[in-house]
């Protein structure tokens, strides 16, 4: 559901949606109310941070961090997503784009103190990957972290274990996060194991 009128479809649902998969403690998001909790007690360790949310979708995540104080910059391609997300943060700056294209050039400016991405890489093919994180590793204030919370291994036979579990609901379309893979490329990562699908990958 890679195109713009498959997520603009999907958006009204998107928060039920995940919240019957979480329920369940199915693949892909069993662990998922953690995993923004986990990323959420972090940004909230530095008073109103500097945030940039990488396909923020409806804003769960970053309205909380809106709330508290935060400066909320945002990318997502779906016109529908930015719109229910601008209804939580209305003096947030939000912005429409494909990230697989790259960042769009009014938040190549700023410094950002954490950029977060929940469930949103792994649309990108590891290659993509490794280039689009430096790309936002250049944009950090000092001192700051990527901070991603995705359906995340720390191992390739993790992966492969969850997806024998999965059987025909697995994806094979989305690229997941393998931390012993990335690490090769970022040394400093840390990976934090949430649930058996998901977990919250750290760049410094």
């Amino acid at each position: 559901m890679r195109d713009e009128k498959g997520f603009d479809l999907w958006a009204d649902g998107y928060d039920r949606a995940v919240g019957l998969s979480y329920e369940e403690g199915s693949y892909p998001f069993a662990g998922y109310r953690e995993v923004l909790n986990d990323i959420y007690k972090t940004v909230m360790e530095k008073p109103r941070a500097v945030v940039l949310d990488i396909g923020f979708g409806t804003g769960t995540l970053t309205s909380k961090l809106y709330e508290k104080g935060c400066d909320v910059f945002g990318q997502d391609f779906s016109d529908r997503m930015i719109k229910l997300a601008y209804q939580k943060m209305p003096n947030a700056r939000l912005y429409k784009g494909d990230f697989s294209l790259g960042l769009n050039e009014e938040l190549k400016g700023v410094r950002y103190d954490f950029i977060i991405a929940t469930y949103s890489l792994h649309h990108l093919d590891d290659e993509r990957k490794v280039s689009f994180l430096n790309e936002l590793r250049g944009l950090l204030a000092p001192g700051g972290r990527i901070l991603i919370g995705d359906v995340a291994f720390s191992d390739r036979e993790q992966l492969e274990r969850c997806k024998k579990e999965a059987g025909e609901g697995w994806d094979d379309e989305e690229f997941y996060f393998v931390a012993d893979e990335l690490m090769k490329h970022f040394p400093s990562l840390a990976f934090k194991r949430i649930s058996r699908c998901a977990g919250v990958l750290s760049i410094d």
